[in-house]
């Protein structure tokens, strides 16, 4: 046996022989704190597993026999319930052998009511798994039936996020939920939040826990074929705003305080290097393919791109965070009084995306100064020129740069254009203050006073 000296000294040989360059050879005395800092100092990706590709929902039925599914819920809404995106599924599941119900009653723009109706369908099944086929307000409802049913005695505020509810960590075992999206926009096939209007305080609020993160998100572009203009619109913002905030978030290395337990890590952790390759890649996708998969319902490259842009701003937003076009859109929507889009039915809605965007050149031109260099970046990004402009206009080139769009796609002339007046702008701020979760990842910190500057400034935009 070889003596314990000859195996130090040969170890002190390897070490002295060892490079020494920067990246290798630097051994001095690091000293590391057990102290949990003021701010964070790490973050971390997190995604369900993307298929992406044309036809890909055939495949559905054979993913549920491998993960030995016996029962199945499907959701979906009552639009979708006789289109060919359901069909497609329930053939696989039917081809495969795996038996399911359908719940067709998803509310668009869910609310505590309705997800409180899937939640009851839910219970009232033995369901070993669950299905969502559709946009963002599917998904959503799909992820609360799915935690209410795993953790039955749990009260509904329970996981709804502070200070509306009480923001408990989930910490009971979910079933297997695959996400397939029909619209593109939400991002919601890739992220554990699930987003409702809570009818109460008139707001949007929701539930952000990694564990109501669908396990698989089936891509499929072909159901985009189906998608209405002004919805296609709308949700087109909704990817818009995804990418522009998550791009522009407070950095992960100011938000503060670091968690105690990695566990306790949240959701929105700020913009990271990671998050910010996502942004960039769909604002590329916007400048090429947006007016076109808008107006031009039967192109499958364009509708095809932007379906892949809303799942990739899906992994960045479901990491680094929206902040203030998504925090003031909350109430915005929950306020709604007599607005009723084109394609949207009959009942007064304002569809996420719009509610999102109608903010976003007021957000910018705000924003701005926080990050010049990014904000310039997004706007080139976006097809700007920006060779002549300067650091100080940064702000206000990326908000011309948003109108732009705005226009081109004929979003209404804000909140005017949406029922809204001067007079409803205290209860909107009313409704944005309890969005912490979304304002704390704003690059600059905001008074009530300037919340409601960024309204008033909203309520006509060109």
């Amino acid at each position: 046996m070889v003596s314990r000296k000859r195996v130090f000294d040969l170890l002190r040989t390897i070490n002295s022989a060892s490079c020494q360059c920067p990246a290798h050879g630097y051994r001095g005395n690091f000293q590391v704190s057990n102290a949990t800092p003021d701010k964070d100092y790490a973050f971390e990706i997190k995604c369900s597993t993307v298929r992406y590709g044309l036809g890909v929902t055939r495949e559905v039925g054979l993913d549920l026999v491998n993960l030995q599914a016996k029962n199945v819920c499907i959701m979906t809404d009552a639009n979708l319930v006789n289109l060919s995106p359901v069909k497609a599924v329930l053939d696989s599941l039917t081809k495969n052998g795996i038996n399911y119900k359908v719940y067709d009653k998803v509310r668009v723009e869910p609310t505590d009511t309705s997800f409180k109706d899937a939640i009851k369908f839910a219970k009232e099944g033995s369901f070993d798994s669950f299905v969502a086929v559709g946009g963002g307000s599917v998904m959503d409802t799909c992820k609360a039936a799915n935690l209410y049913y795993c953790d039955p005695d749990a009260d509904f505020l329970d996981y709804v996020n502070a200070p509306v509810g009480k923001g408990k960590a989930v910490d009971v075992q979910l079933k297997p939920m695959i996400a397939i999206p029909t619209t593109s926009g939400t991002g919601s096939e890739t992220t554990g939040v699930s987003i409702f209007d809570y009818e109460e305080i008139h707001a949007k609020t929701g539930i952000s826990h990694g564990a109501l993160r669908p396990i698989l998100a089936l891509i499929d572009p072909l159901h985009t074929l189906t998608l209405p203009e002004k919805v296609s619109n709308y949700a087109g913002f909704d990817i818009f705003c995804h990418a522009l905030e998550s791009f522009t978030a407070i950095p992960y290395t100011e938000r503060g305080p670091a968690p105690p337990n990695p566990a306790l890590r949240p959701a929105y952790q700020g913009s990271n290097p990671i998050s910010d390759v996502w942004a960039r890649f769909c604002l590329q996708l916007l400048e090429k393919y947006f007016a076109r998969a808008v107006y031009r319902a039967d192109d499958l490259e364009a509708r095809s791109n932007m379906h892949l842009a809303a799942t990739m701003a899906g992994v960045g937003i479901g990491n680094a965070g929206v902040h203030l076009c998504h925090g003031l859109a909350y109430p915005i929507a929950g306020n709604v009084k007599s607005f009723v889009p084109q394609d949207y039915g009959s009942s007064p809605i304002i569809p996420h995306g719009l509610s999102v965007v109608v903010t976003a050149p007021a957000v910018f031109r705000f924003t701005g100064a926080s990050d010049p260099d990014k904000h310039l970046e997004a706007a080139s990004l976006l097809g700007k020129d920006i060779s002549n402009k300067r650091r100080d206009d940064a702000g206000k080139v990326l908000a011309d740069t948003i109108l732009l769009y705005m226009d081109v796609m004929k979003i209404e002339n804000g909140l005017s254009g949406l029922g809204y007046a001067r007079d409803d702008i205290p209860d909107l701020v009313k409704g944005a203050l309890p969005q912490k979760r979304l304002l704390n990842i704003a690059p600059l910190p905001q008074s009530e006073e300037d919340l409601s500057r960024l309204l008033e400034d909203s309520l006509t935009i060109y």
